[in-house]
């Protein structure tokens, strides 16, 4: 299969599984996605939508986020998602969000962090004491990152849920900081948790995979310095995310949210010119050590992910040749020392 258009992506992304459906059947009341503007939120919320029809459930779906873009909040309509605009940095702005039994946490901050950290602690450890708060009685699947564990090696097969957690750089220091504030809350009030670590999610406009073929494309050096990575197709992440609600407690669980293979960058952009028939260049050396999760549990629990990163690879490929469009936002996968 080749995806040739964003609405055949956009489709694709947000097809529900048996398993999705079966979950909305499950809840009570409306699902709220908190942040929902960004790259992964979207696609969520639609395949919520989708995975209501297809149980043949009557359950509202509704995104929060500050829609600066009235396109984007337009689509998440036409697609049968509710929209409210809001900051949620304001308390009363999140205090008119509606009562919900279910909250998806997205909202983040990551790249720009650098110089201004201010704001990376205020959205990222602040502002999830607050829906803690606002969302005490609800149950909450909350989205973490694998930057809160430390590098390691590469023949180590990836950090594990009870690996020690010692983030690198300020960033991964106020992700450690959301799981920490939404621990106190759920100690505090009972409430049900469930941090999800994702490292990385791909899909055909942006991620990791992208990031390497378009500098194999664009005859750049491909960065060596963070040698090996971990995918996972974004549509199957938000498929785990959705399911993840049967997780929650009080306290919280831990999940590592990431496919099942350590790939190596030089093999990944190797790949890569093979497919657009260029000899790819390189710069730097692996480092014997890589910001890697071991998703074991994750697996375990909801299977392994239906696309697997040669498929990613030959359509990631597929979609830069033919000029497909982008989100200009390179992911800095390579990044070690923290700075974003």
């Amino acid at each position: 299969m080749i995806l040739t258009s964003e609405e055949e992506l956009e489709d694709f992304l947000s097809r529900p599984s048996e398993a999705d459906a079966r979950l909305m059947e499950s809840l009570e009341g409306p699902l709220l996605i908190l942040g929902a503007g960004g790259k992964m939120g979207p696609s969520l919320a639609r395949r919520a939508v989708r995975a209501a029809e297809q149980a043949g459930v009557n359950r509202r779906v509704i995104a929060v986020s500050r829609f600066s873009n009235p396109v984007a909040q337009q689509r998440l309509r036409d697609w049968g998602v509710e929209t409210l605009s809001a900051d949620l940095l304001d308390r009363e702005q999140l205090g008119a969000l509606p009562e919900a039994p279910h909250i998806i946490y997205l909202a983040a901050r990551k790249f720009g962090s650098t110089g201004a950290e201010h704001l990376t602690w205020g959205m990222n450890a602040w502002l999830p004491g607050l829906v803690a708060e606002r969302y005490r009685y609800s149950r909450i699947v909350a989205l973490s990152s694998g930057n809160i564990y430390p590098l390691l090696p590469v023949t180590s097969g990836g950090a594990v849920e009870e690996t020690r957690l010692e983030p690198v750089g300020e960033y991964g220091q106020s992700v450690l900081a959301r799981e920490r504030i939404f621990e106190f809350f759920s100690s505090r009030y009972g409430t049900p948790v469930c941090l999800v670590r994702l490292n990385y999610a791909v899909e055909l406009r942006y991620g990791v995979l992208l990031d390497i073929g378009l500098a194999v494309f664009e005859r750049r050096p491909v960065d060596l310095s963070m040698g090996n990575v971990n995918v996972i197709w974004q549509g199957d992440a938000n498929s785990v995310i959705l399911r993840s609600f049967a997780l929650c407690s009080s306290p919280p669980q831990t999940l590592n949210l990431t496919g099942p293979e350590t790939l190596s960058v030089r093999y990944i952009a190797e790949r890569f010119g093979k497919l657009f028939g260029i000899e790819p260049q390189f710069e730097g050396a692996e480092a014997p050590t890589a910001l890697l999760n071991n998703a074991a549990k994750c697996h375990r629990l909801f299977g392994y992910p239906s696309v697997t990163p040669e498929q990613l690879i030959e359509w990631t490929a597929s979609w830069i040749g033919m000029g497909g469009v982008t989100h200009g936002k390179p992911t800095k996968f390579n990044v070690r020392d923290g700075k974003f």
